[in-house]
């Protein structure tokens, strides 16, 4: 799994935990210089994002399991087309890039990875969490308690 998780919502610890009880996780953490290109903004630094998720990492009792690898990616594809990966886990909003990564695979004879895609966790609103829109609460009311 993938991603810049710039604000750590409830839809992506759902997806790290359900990748935590598939075995061992790699998980691709946007570089600085990939992270603006893709959101067309600043977003929080490379250190920064990386702190707050291995934090999070810690936080999970993992039953002694190894803890989760995080590598920093420079494009949508990070490691998936040079390395073997049983799962690749999406979001409804990064399954063709899945779909995408196994049909580059399938052009350099690698196996395809099994693609497990968790459904959108929905807010108060029922509308799919969102690094924007939790910014964008943030942002009109600065001085809230952020209980993520």
């Amino acid at each position: 799994m993938g991603g810049t998780f710039e604000i750590l919502h409830p839809g992506h610890k759902a997806l790290l935990k359900r990748a935590f009880k598939l075995g061992r996780v790699t998980i691709g953490l946007t570089s600085d210089t990939f992270a603006r290109k893709l959101k067309k903004r600043k977003v929080k630094n490379f250190k920064l994002r990386k702190k707050e998720l291995t934090g999070f990492i810690r936080s999970q009792k993992r039953g002694g399991k190894a803890p989760a690898k995080i590598v920093k990616i420079e494009n949508r594809f990070g490691p998936t087309l040079r390395q073997n990966f049983d799962y690749i886990l999406v979001s409804p909003e990064t399954y063709k890039t899945a779909l995408l990564i196994n049909r580059n695979r399938q052009k350099t004879n690698k196996k395809p990875i099994k693609i497990v895609k968790i459904e959108f966790v929905l807010d108060k609103n029922g509308k799919p969490f969102s690094s924007t829109a939790e910014l964008a609460k943030y942002k009109k009311n600065p001085d809230r308690q952020d209980k993520r």
